[in-house]
């Protein structure tokens, strides 16, 4: 009865002989089927005739959802794609999604994703530290549950520690994951490459007057250059965040568009990056930037007009 509802809700109608030979048992077996599906309460609807058929009524509840295996297998990829490409924001909905279904697909389909993982590269994002699948998926289950966890952490020094942390939300950045969490009492942001093991133990997280998670893990990045440029785009913050990622540089929203600050190694390496958007900005603030985007501008009209 499952496999008919499934199959019903493919398409606006199907005559009887068409669900009996899908579902591979006679026509009686079908018209059985449906009337028990009519006494469990689904609308299932009907023509009378020989071109009469079955579907299923408008605001029909559906049974908990029914794949195939290869169906499975399609949810299972794309959700592991919007989730490394960062999509979603942090998308911690897509990893908790992902853990729940992994751990129920058949051994089969698990096996297939598995060889489907081994042969699909991503290009480097910058960072030579790749995130073990297993931690991020439990990284973001605890977040989406509010479950305390017992991390194995990795500082920047190479120095191996054991705490506990009340986990809040995990960001993308253009090349890594964070983990924002309270860490005795105080707000931290970890690497996720850096987890070497991260098990839940099942205490609820107590989250008070948390943190803008994305705007914490930006200005952490932002705030170690030597030299900084304020600019304002015209554009929403939504399509700002997209041209400049939220952990390469902090968000502002001012009328009719948005104001960013960035950080860089120098004054030329800032002009080069800003000159790589290609987009229409004013440099609020150094005067050297702006002045050295005019000295760049200028040298490619001049070597243009010849």
């Amino acid at each position: 009865m499952l496999r008919l509802l499934s199959v019903l809700s493919t398409r606006p109608s199907w005559t009887n002989r068409e669900l009996a030979e899908r579902l591979e048992v006679t026509e009686r077996t079908v018209r059985r089927d449906v009337a028990r599906l009519r006494e469990l309460g689904y609308g299932i609807e009907s023509d009378a005739g020989p071109w009469g058929g079955y579907r299923l009524a408008a605001g029909t509840a559906m049974p908990p959802l029914s794949l195939d295996d290869d169906e499975a297998l399609a949810v299972a990829v794309a959700l592991r794609e919007v989730a490394l490409k960062g999509t979603l924001g942090s998308d911690q909905a897509a990893l908790s999604a992902l853990f729940k279904l992994q751990r129920l697909l058949p051994r089969r389909v698990a096996d297939r994703l598995g060889r489907f993982a081994d042969a699909f590269v991503h290009t480097p994002q910058g960072t030579p530290d790749p995130v073990s699948s297993g931690v991020l998926l439990e990284l973001a289950s605890a977040c989406r549950y509010q479950e305390r966890l017992r991390l194995a952490y990795r500082d920047r020094n190479d120095r191996q520690s054991t705490r506990e942390v009340e986990p809040y939300r995990l960001v993308r950045t253009s090349n890594r994951w964070y983990l924002v969490a309270l860490s005795a009492g105080e707000w931290r942001t970890f690497r996720a490459d850096r987890v070497i093991e991260a098990h839940r133990t099942g205490s609820p997280a107590r989250i008070a007057d948390p943190p803008d998670a994305a705007r914490m893990v930006a200005d952490m990045l932002t705030s170690h250059y030597p030299v900084y440029a304020t600019i304002y785009l015209p554009m929403s913050m939504g399509q700002a965040q997209q041209l400049i990622p939220p952990g390469s540089g902090v968000h502002e929203a001012e009328s009719n568009g948005t104001r960013v600050t960035l950080g860089g190694t120098d004054i030329d390496a800032l002009a080069t990056r800003l000159l790589e958007l290609a987009t229409p900005l004013t440099v609020l603030a150094p005067d050297e930037l702006r002045s050295a985007l005019r000295e760049r501008l200028q040298a490619q009209l001049a070597a243009l007009t010849g």
